[in-house]
């Protein structure tokens, strides 16, 4: 069996290209993916990174300039549309619901566009909106907004679920209320994919993810994977002693009389540096040990670390 046999959703060197002639812009450049059934897989990414330029691609709203998209094996998402639309829901970034309808009306009504609909009691339950169900789209609240597309989104039973910044607008609670439902869908076998500004989001509920930069993917894996490329961080305050008295592997640099070590193993320098400190009477003063994080990997990506690092010579 190969990576991409039984794929829900399938993307090889895609690019998405907008303007004519001098005024050319590739929003993606190359971007390929694989999403396996049953899969939550997030699109990690700054403003303007290219996510929902790809997420539009996946879901047939724009033909790819070039590159091949499959979803369920073998079905184009433009061509095949009608196959797979009863397949698939999408959560878009604007849902364009009419202003003067209920939240009721608003689900009755895509139910009855929608092949097969759950109750639509249900899907406003499923959603948090059943206190809601009188009230006119227009005097929403952006969380409730949100949940309202997702109501809609996942009307019909969804096979692949496609959620663009899911929980922008929400409040803790309201984030977290939609989280488990995420997870719900995925656990009844739900093939999801995800954009999102929230870090704490991708780790709490992805298998996988990719952090795009400049149209690009910059890097893919579960968290842990992409994690395990970024150093971990050892900070604290030293006086009378010198960096270089330091027993570590990583590289320490003090800056205003606190050092810090960057370091790929930081169980065994933290332990070296506290039993070096014991030994020779010395103050580590707040003494900090910070592991590889996805915010760090993120930050590297957004701000080119990742890229300059790949140019350096070995």
């Amino acid at each position: 069996m190969t990576e991409t046999d039984g794929a829900r959703i399938e993307a090889h060197d895609v690019w998405r290209r907008y303007g004519h002639g001098k005024r050319t812009f590739d929003a993606v450049r190359g971007v390929s993916l694989t999403v396996h059934p049953g899969e939550l897989f997030a699109l990690l990414g700054t403003n303007g990174a290219g996510k929902t330029s790809t997420v539009e691609l996946l879901e047939g709203l724009a033909v790819p300039h070039r590159g091949r998209i499959r979803l369920f094996g073998d079905l184009d998402p433009v061509t095949d549309r009608a196959r797979i639309r009863p397949r698939t829901g999408a959560m878009l970034q604007e849902g364009g619901f009419i202003s003067h309808l209920t939240v009721r009306e608003t689900v009755e009504m895509w139910a009855q566009l929608t092949s097969r609909p759950r109750p639509v009691d249900q899907a406003l339950e499923l959603a948090g909106l059943p206190h809601r169900t009188d009230v006119m789209v227009q005097n929403l609240s952006g969380g409730e907004r949100r949940r309202l597309d997702l109501a809609v989104a996942t009307l019909s039973h969804p096979e692949v679920l496609f959620l663009d910044e899911p929980t922008a607008g929400m409040d803790a609670e309201g984030r977290h209320a939609t989280w488990q439902l995420i997870r719900d869908l995925r656990e009844r076998g739900t093939t999801v994919l995800l954009t999102t500004h929230y870090l704490e989001e991708a780790e709490s509920l992805a298998d996988r993810l990719a952090i795009m930069h400049r149209g690009r993917i910059a890097a893919s894996g579960t968290v842990s994977q992409i994690v395990a490329d970024h150093p971990s961080t050892l900070s604290f305050g030293l006086t009378g002693r010198s960096v270089h008295d330091l027993p570590v592997d990583g590289t320490a640099v003090e800056h205003n009389g606190r050092v810090t070590v960057t370091t790929s193993q930081l169980q065994k320098d933290a332990a070296r540096l506290l039993v070096w400190a014991q030994e020779h009477d010395v103050t580590l003063d707040r003494f900090t040990a910070r592991p590889a994080s996805l915010e760090q990997a993120f930050i590297d990506v957004a701000t080119g670390t990742d890229a300059q690092r790949q140019e350096e010579p070995a």
